[in-house]
């Protein structure tokens, strides 16, 4: 089991950048890929991003790609997610979940899920 804790949200302008962290409990964060998801008010929760167990394969939502980057450092447990050219679409609350054997959008398929960090992005 891990416990996942989300930090780095915030109030930016369009355009800024933040850069969310998701630190993980435990010594055995590199068994489970990582996934970032966002849920916005009156919307369903979405895919954002995923990286691989070792990180070294990621996928991301068409709608970030080229602006978001997510990354991880296995030594630390702590899995990121580098936010660019920030728009007010992106305001969301962002999660990053776990899973040991799954690697994907699919936010049904991961076991582990963090409590949220708020993004909020001004025009």
């Amino acid at each position: 089991q891990v416990h996942l804790v989300e930090s780095g949200g915030g109030l930016v302008q369009a355009g800024g950048s933040l850069r969310l962290s998701c630190a993980a409990s435990g010594r055995t964060f590199s068994v489970y890929a990582m996934g970032w998801f966002r849920q916005a008010p009156g919307k369903e929760r979405e895919f954002v991003a995923a990286i691989s167990w070792s990180g070294a394969s990621t996928y991301y939502a068409d709608s970030v790609k080229g602006r978001f980057t997510i990354s991880r450092d296995n030594a630390k447990s702590t899995v990121y997610l580098q936010m660019n050219s920030l728009k007010p679409e992106d305001t969301a609350v962002y999660y990053c979940a776990g899973d040991k054997t799954y690697y994907g959008s699919g936010a049904q398929e991961y076991d582990y899920w963090g409590q949220g960090t708020q993004v909020t992005v001004s025009s």
